[in-house]
């Protein structure tokens, strides 16, 4: 489980391009939610992600802060046991229990998938459609189920809470083909915030001890 919740922030497709499905009503409110989003430099977002199996008896909770420069592919996920780090070139996994941090390429193709695009994970490879409100703590949500065009993907929906008012993604729920659930849950989104180029990289001095596996 240690690489779980960071490989289906990748596994999930984030990427841009044109839209998969002509559905009107959805079509609307995920273009309102790309147009903001796009006009952000960076944005920080904290999020609970949590992990549900019931047939497995598996229920995992964890807090996790995501901070995200989409225009130059970087990004920095942050959460209790491990961390992933792009410069837009390098990508570090950081497995803090075992002090080891595995370096790979950045993958910047047009078909990358990765938390840089995160709130635009919508925007290729699936159809969509727009399921109605949901309101939840006060906030009304639009909710939007997304499936993989391509069917050997291995989760097979992805559900979409887009709140109303702010035009911004509240949650995302996976469901995968093995019986897993994978719910993230926006609970604060900062645009525009002002963070060192450092951040997207991993400094090997802060980490003393910690071993760097070159698997490029």
């Amino acid at each position: 489980m240690k690489k779980i919740v960071l490989s289906l922030l990748v596994t999930a497709g984030f990427a841009c391009a044109s839209y998969a499905q002509t559905d009107a009503r959805a079509k609307a409110i995920l273009a309102d939610v790309s147009k903001k989003y796009r006009s952000y430099d960076v944005v920080k977002t904290d999020f609970t992600f949590v992990l549900d199996n019931p047939q497995a008896k598996i229920k995992e909770t964890q807090q996790g802060t995501l901070i995200v420069k989409a225009k130059t592919n970087k990004y920095r996920v942050a959460m209790t046991n491990q961390e992933l780090i792009s410069d837009g070139k390098n990508q570090w996994t950081y497995l803090k229990e075992d002090k080891e941090v595995q370096l790979t390429n950045a993958d910047n193709s047009g078909d990358a998938l990765n938390p840089a695009k995160i709130f635009t994970v919508y925007e290729k490879g699936f159809k969509y459609n727009y399921t109605g409100e949901s309101k939840v703590g006060g906030k009304v949500y639009q909710m939007i189920d997304l499936a993989p065009v391509d069917v050997t993907k291995s989760y097979f929906k992805i559900r979409l809470g887009i709140d109303k008012t702010a035009k911004q993604v509240g949650s995302v729920v996976i469901f995968d083909k093995s019986g897993n659930k994978y719910t993230y849950n926006v609970k604060k989104i900062v645009s525009n915030v002002k963070v060192p180029e450092s951040t997207f990289a991993f400094d090997t001095k802060k980490y003393p001890g910690v071993e760097v596996v070159d698997l490029r």
